[in-house]
């Protein structure tokens, strides 16, 4: 008798970039120390009175840039953090109102926060299938949402898992080649089953003669199945930018974007998604007021099932009001809490390392875990590529001992990524962002346990997005909110810092 081993594939490989400059300053602060130190010996041909005035605000300028965070911010971020969040307090930022009642024109619930000058339309596709487009006016972006139905990982074989796998990174490497796509992410959303769509498709079936026994077991199950059971729904958002200098109109964008659609579909159908569709703007409205109101999750679905749609548009997909405070954000009948990536998990992984984070956790309302991507060109990641094999290098032959022996493992991973690069893989900067919608404020500390055991066995390190929860709930909806996109400082300066 002879048995044969079972080889499950792992995963890994993926690195931070390395800052450019000396340790923890960044290029930035790089700069300022050799800047400073011209100056001081400038200053010490007058006097040395001269070059301490000089050297002392140098020093203490520079210091906040050297301390960082476990997630890699300096002090100084971390100020300005705090400035920012004490500022939209004091004018009443943290705070929204909408519907008749509010001052707003219109009575309308739009949504707030970054979604609220975002405006929906709609297009057909080449198979004459609906989709909606967000527009960004602020940025000028355009975002679609695809939905698909992935196929389940149970009883199936390590080498198919390993295909799809294979075929997923191959979607996300033709991200790269796609003409001014800025950014994309993929979000899974879970949530305790309502019932409505079971209730839907069986009460109406049964017969009025039926036995009162057959009648009782089918109602019983009705009743009893959603409690021990949860839906999933799994989006994909593309968000495209005009180019600088470009004037196209909405109907152009909306006519090139539907010639895409199809080829996109087939790369998610092939990769494992399953059945893939565009969503409609009716649909990508309801995924939004449902995220915001998670107690009309049952009307929607009842909706939907006996009347086909439920006619909601985008400009009453908001809340009626919304409190943000330092760790929470209150909305309507839910209150949540985000989570942001600071460590992807070390070493090397299987296929189900993210299974029970994206799995429904019993005692909450709805939890979306959302994965962004930002598509690298090929000329940056040849660029980065090098740069990170270059600093690889160094380090392994500037250090001694254990530390010659970690930086001989970084360059081993780094020549891999270069010949995989050179080969032609695609290079994928990403995060991950976790959102969990609880019915109380006395439940998010329940909820704080849940997830830190979940990301604990999913071997990820995350914080919570403290004193900017708003904006880090609307960045986990399907609305195509990129972070890099929406801030006041270059993302390129921000990694100079």
């Amino acid at each position: 008798m002879s048995t044969e081993a079972v080889i499950h594939p792992t995963y890994g490989n993926w690195r931070r970039p390395r800052r450019p400059g000396l340790g923890p300053l960044g290029l930035v602060g790089t700069f300022g120390v050799f800047g400073g130190l011209v100056v001081t010996l400038l200053a010490s041909l007058i006097s040395l009175y001269a070059a301490l005035v000089v050297f002392v605000p140098v020093v203490l300028l520079l210091t906040p840039l050297a301390i960082r965070t476990q997630d890699g911010r300096n002090i100084y971020q971390l100020i300005a953090l705090r400035i920012g969040w004490r500022r939209r307090k004091a004018s009443g930022g943290h705070l929204y109102v909408s519907g008749p009642l509010s001052a707003r024109p219109g009575g309308r619930f739009r949504p707030p926060g970054l979604l609220n000058k975002v405006t929906a339309s709609e297009g057909r596709d080449a198979y004459d299938r609906p989709f909606g487009i967000l527009h960004h006016p602020a940025r000028n972006l355009y975002t679609i949402v695809l939905g698909c139905d992935p196929d389940g990982g149970s009883l199936v074989d390590s080498d198919q898992v390993d295909v799809w796998v294979a075929l997923w990174g191959e979607w996300l490497a033709r991200l790269a080649h796609e003409p001014g796509l800025r950014g994309a992410s993929l979000i899974v959303e879970t949530a305790p089953d309502a019932g409505t769509a079971l209730a839907n498709e069986v009460l109406p079936r049964i017969q009025p003669d039926a036995p009162p026994a057959a009648r009782a077991v089918m109602e019983e199950v009705v009743e009893r199945y959603p409690t021990a059971s949860s839906e999933m729904h799994t989006y994909v958002t593309l968000t495209y930018g005009v180019p600088p200098g470009h004037r196209r109109s909405k109907e152009d964008v909306i006519t090139d974007l539907a010639i895409r659609i199809p080829g996109l579909l087939s790369g998610l159908v092939a990769a494992g998604g399953g059945s893939a569709y565009p969503l409609s703007a009716e649909r990508i409205a309801e995924v939004v007021r449902v995220a915001y109101d998670p107690a009309v999750a049952g009307d929607v679905l009842g909706a939907r099932a006996q009347y086909g749609g439920t006619g909601l548009e985008w400009e009453d997909a908001g809340p009626a009001a919304a409190v943000e405070t330092v760790n929470s954000y209150q909305h309507d009948s839910g209150v949540s809490r985000t989570w942001l990536l600071t460590l992807a998990p070390r070493g090397t992984v299987r296929s189900s390392v993210l299974r029970g984070l994206l799995e429904a956790s019993p005692g909450t309302r709805r939890k979306r875990v959302a994965l962004v991507y930002r598509p690298l060109d090929p000329a940056t990641s040849a660029r980065i590529v090098e740069a990170d094999r270059r600093a690889a290098q160094f380090m392994a032959t500037s250090g001694r001992g254990m530390v010659r022996a970690r930086a001989a493992s970084e360059v081993r991973a780094t020549e891999q990524t270069a010949s995989e690069e050179a080969a032609g893989a695609g290079l994928v900067e990403f995060s991950l962002m976790l959102t969990v919608t609880v019915d109380d404020v006395d439940q998010l500390a329940d909820a704080t346990v849940a997830v830190r055991n979940l990301t604990a066995a999913s071997r990820v390190l995350m914080r919570p997005a403290d004193r900017m929860q708003a904006a880090a709930f609307s960045c986990t909806l399907p609305v195509g909110i990129l972070p890099w996109e929406q801030t006041l400082i270059p993302h390129e300066m921000q990694e100079a810092l």
